[in-house]
């Protein structure tokens, strides 16, 4: 049965360019419903095991592409629920990245101190803190104490986890059970329906239509809780403005599929997709020479074999984050613990005779994976992922009842991205092997193709129509009340975890969305502290708001 609904906005997705867009935009009076095509869970529902059903393939959304894996968020909350929390600010040099198309990819009118502002409102409703060395891991010990050996520097990752209780169990991936994640579950969304927001899970949007009023029409279908390729309704609402933040892998095959109703899409709609140059590489840890060479010991008389405790990521060199350095040359390493399910699979064996990523040697590494240490690149790649024509529904052609699906995305990496995974290799293997501390791979690119938890850019902020989808204020150039939100606004890489960012340009994009809405006849206004009642960060960002509200 189809029914169409009114409401004043649409925000499709609820990670943190949906939940901030939602709460700001409710707060000041706005009628605000967000559809999010997963299921909304909380800490007694996040289960400690990988079988089918349970809340780790709940909650995930793995897409497989030509040459690009994307691994994201699918539930209420995003990215957010299943991210590692880490939330640094990116570096002012990333701000005047040129990219592939050799000149300023960001818009003139942001900069890492235009936006320092807005970073911290962000901070202030998490909130993120800065932690210190009593508060890092077994693992992040390892790599800190790798890299001090090896004339490096390594820093405690600022994070949005309550440390009082967290239990580094290690399964933040699947959902925090004791609420020590400051995910948005406990911050922008409860706000947002303190104000009268209305979330809908497992609500899949599937493209946009004209509405007579000139706003917009929204056509969804809701999902099967268990089985996600299965459609049990569908239905339309009808809003004044559609904040979309779906995701940088599937906001633009939203857009794409809404191209024959609402007209032509800006060129840059589904290009320039960056996997924020991410790689892997694992090492297997000498115990021995760990004890010898670093000193390292803990209760039980090991030195480590420590892979499966703790958190991640908690501690990362950023000695190559230096901007006189030449593009695709700039990258960080972080320490991160990624689950057995997809480590053993993907994870390449050191020194093998043989195959590298199964056989005699990987079971022998697999039987020392307590010593593993996995180390995560992120760097400057081209923005050459190209989203090609989108699926009949959805993002990605699901594969299995959950989690797993075949999408759109062709992601072939040039000399520059290739060049910047092989200093970064370099790098680690300089650190982690140095006096036989370890051995190490990276994982199966060559086999699989390269693969992201961050997908940024699809539908990228710039000043350029060619090369950007939009504005600086993040409406959708040519189709006035359509704004985008969430990572694939983000021009590019960013050489550290996006989330703070991603957030922060959320924070920033508000005024302007506002402005729209009031042009738009609905009576809202701009002004709300953040969810906690915070306001450092508003008073912060007070003489920046005229700049972006263009009445």
């Amino acid at each position: 049965m189809t029914s169409t609904e009114r409401t004043d906005v649409l925000v499709v997705g609820s990670g943190f360019g949906g939940a901030i867009a939602a709460y700001h935009l409710a707060a000041g009076g706005a009628r605000v419903v967000v559809l999010e095509r997963g299921p909304w869970l909380e800490g007694k529902d996040f289960e400690h095991d990988f079988k089918l059903g349970s809340s780790y393939t709940r909650i995930f959304d793995f897409v497989i592409g030509d040459g690009m894996s994307v691994l994201g968020g699918n539930c209420v909350g995003g990215g957010s629920v299943v991210y590692f929390a880490a939330m640094p600010r990116a570096p002012r040099f990333v701000f005047e990245r040129r990219g592939s198309i050799r000149r300023r990819m960001w818009p003139a009118t942001i900069s890492r101190d235009l936006l320092e502002p807005w970073y911290d409102r962000v901070a202030e409703a998490m909130p993120v803190t800065k932690q210190d060395w009593n508060d890092v891991t077994y693992a992040g010990g390892l790599w800190a104490a790798a890299c001090a050996h090896a004339g490096h520097t390594a820093n405690p990752v600022p994070v949005a986890v309550d440390n009082d209780r967290c239990t580094n169990c290690n399964w933040m991936m699947a959902g925090c059970r004791f609420d020590a994640k400051r995910s948005l579950l406990f911050n922008y969304l409860p706000a947002a329906l303190a104000h009268g927001a209305e979330i809908r899970p497992m609500h899949e949007v599937q493209h946009l239509s004209l509405t007579d009023e000139g706003g917009y029409r929204v056509h969804y279908n809701v999902i099967d809780d268990e089985d996600y390729r299965v459609h049990v309704g569908s239905g339309e609402i009808d809003a004044k403005i559609v904040v979309l933040a779906a995701g940088a892998g599937a906001t633009p095959v939203i857009l794409q599929r809404s191209e024959q109703a609402l007209g032509r899409m800006p060129h840059a709609v589904g290009r320039y997709f960056s996997g924020n140059g991410e790689r892997l590489n694992t090492a297997v840890i000498d115990e021995d020479r760990a004890r010898e060479v670093l000193g390292l010991t803990r209760e039980g008389g090991m030195a480590y074999a420590a892979n499966q405790i703790g958190r991640g990521p908690v501690v990362a060199n950023w000695d190559r984050l230096d901007g006189t350095l030449p593009e695709y040359s700039r990258f960080s390493l972080e320490q991160l613990y990624f689950p057995p399910g997809l480590g053993t699979i993907l994870a390449q064996a050191p020194d093998a005779t043989g195959p590298t990523w199964f056989g005699v040697d990987k079971k022998e590494m697999l039987r020392r994976w307590q010593s593993w240490l996995t180390i995560f690149t992120m760097s400057e790649d081209d923005n050459e992922g190209v989203f090609g024509l989108p699926p009949a529904t959805g993002n990605a052609v699901r594969i299995s009842q959950q989690m797993l699906g075949r999408g759109n995305l062709r992601y072939h990496p040039t000399a520059n991205t290739l060049r910047g995974w092989a200093e970064s290799d370099a790098a680690v293997r300089d650190i982690i092997e140095r006096d036989g501390l370890a051995k190490v791979m990276p994982w199966t690119n060559d086999l699989v193709g390269a693969y992201t938890v961050h997908p940024l850019a699809s539908c990228r902020i710039g000043d350029d129509p060619a090369t950007s989808a939009l504005d600086d204020r993040h409406e959708l150039r040519g189709h006035p009340g359509i704004f985008v939100t969430d990572g694939s606004a983000v021009p590019g890489g960013l050489t550290v975890n996006p989330a703070m960012t991603i957030a922060a340009l959320a924070e920033r994009a508000m005024p302007g969305i506002v402005a729209t809405a009031r042009q738009r006849g609905i009576p809202v206004t701009y002004g709300a502290p953040g969810p906690g009642g915070e306001t450092g960060g508003r008073r912060a960002a007070a003489p920046l708001v005229a700049d972006l509200v263009r009445e």
